[in-house]
């Protein structure tokens, strides 16, 4: 059994001061009207196991207008195990802690990973190629702590070279910077690659299972042509190094890295044509869909565990049938938190088996 949040309390956060939830193992409801802290609640379980939040506030954000700190606790069980884990946030600063002794943030996912998954989510199709690099990062950093710390090596090393293209530096030092930044990049782009093609595998096999068969094929678009799965680090760096060689002038004249896996993007195309381009809202809104359910089975697979899903206002963004597919899904035995303001979105059947939980009045 995986570890579950059993309680998290709140004490001076956003508008929960005093509030305390107790989810169920299995899928929890949390339903009221806007602006009564459903999704607060979401970012604080967001926060006490990815160790950020998806809206990425300052610290002062969090506490509750008149308290000078805000503290949110959870107790999570399973396995035999008990563990506590807390954020406080006060004015310029925000701890976390883990059985009572100080953590960091990124040491968090190594307790219990989570799955956020809401309305700006579905955007994952049409949006910029920075959100879909994103979705993939953020899901390997969660999953894996080297990841993180190659994806944030890596882009202090871009944002040092931009600085310096900027400046006009001594072609010497920015040779030396070159090194550098190919190695970071081939590093995480080794990492990536490797993730991407087990998670684009079950991406495929989800949206087929939702979509009536329908085939979805994701493609990862590199920005160092010649770059693909398989290669070692070593090959990666060397063709890095090239292309940013040819790129040189370019990057110069622009003042920053134009190669690199910061530049690179994730394609879709259902039944062989682009998604973005010629995929109807539906087919878009599913294959966001099929990505998150894919996370959640590829969390099994890497961990051997049950993530928690989140889910945030999303049922009222989905059609009868993909909510139908939602529900089938954290069915599953997955723990599950969903915000709504309408249970109309669920069967009188299905809520039967959820615990519901009412907020603001």
């Amino acid at each position: 059994m995986s570890l579950v949040v059993t309680r998290i309390s709140f004490s001076g956060y956003r508008n929960l001061d005093g509030v305390v939830l107790e989810p169920s193992p299995g899928v929890t409801v949390l339903v009221g009207p806007n602006a009564v802290g459903k999704t607060n609640t979401v970012e604080a379980l967001q926060y006490l196991t990815a160790g950020q939040s998806f809206r990425r506030p300052s610290p002062a954000e969090l506490v509750a207008p008149g308290a000078r700190e805000a503290r949110v606790s959870a107790r999570l069980e399973g396995d035999g195990r008990v563990v506590d884990v807390e954020l406080v946030a006060a004015e310029g600063s925000r701890k976390f802690l883990r059985n009572g002794k100080p953590c960091r943030s990124q040491d968090l996912p190594g307790t219990l990973l989570s799955i956020l998954f809401c309305p700006d989510d579905l955007s994952l199709v049409k949006g910029s190629a920075s959100m879909r690099r994103g979705e993939l990062d953020s899901f390997g950093a969660q999953a894996n702590v080297g990841y993180r710390k190659v994806l944030s090596a890596y882009t202090r090393s871009v944002e040092q070279r931009n600085r310096l293209l900027k400046d006009g530096c001594d072609p010497v030092l920015l040779d030396a910077w070159d090194e550098s930044v190919a190695l970071g990049g081939a590093t995480l782009l080794h990492h990536r690659l490797n993730l991407f093609t087990r998670l684009s595998s079950l991406v495929g096999e989800v949206y087929a299972d939702v979509a009536s068969g329908e085939a979805l094929a994701c493609r990862y678009v590199p920005s160092v042509a010649g770059a693909e799965a398989g290669m070692g680090r070593d090959q990666l760096r060397d063709l890095m190094l090239r292309r940013m060689e040819e790129s040189r002038d370019d990057d110069l004249r622009r003042g920053q890295t134009l190669v690199g896996p910061h530049r690179d993007d994730i394609s879709f195309e259902i039944e062989g044509r682009d998604a973005r381009a010629f995929g109807s809202q539906g087919q878009q809104r599913t294959v966001a869909l099929a990505w998150k359910m894919a996370e959640v089975r590829l969390c099994e697979d890497l961990l051997g565990e049950r993530p928690l899903l989140l889910l945030d206002d999303v049922m009222s963004e989905l059609d009868e049938n993909r909510r139908a597919c939602v529900t089938k899904f954290v069915e599953g035995g997955i723990q599950t938190v969903i915000t709504t303001t309408n249970l109309g979105y669920f069967d009188d059947s299905l809520l039967e088996g959820m615990k519901v939980v009412r907020y603001g009045g």
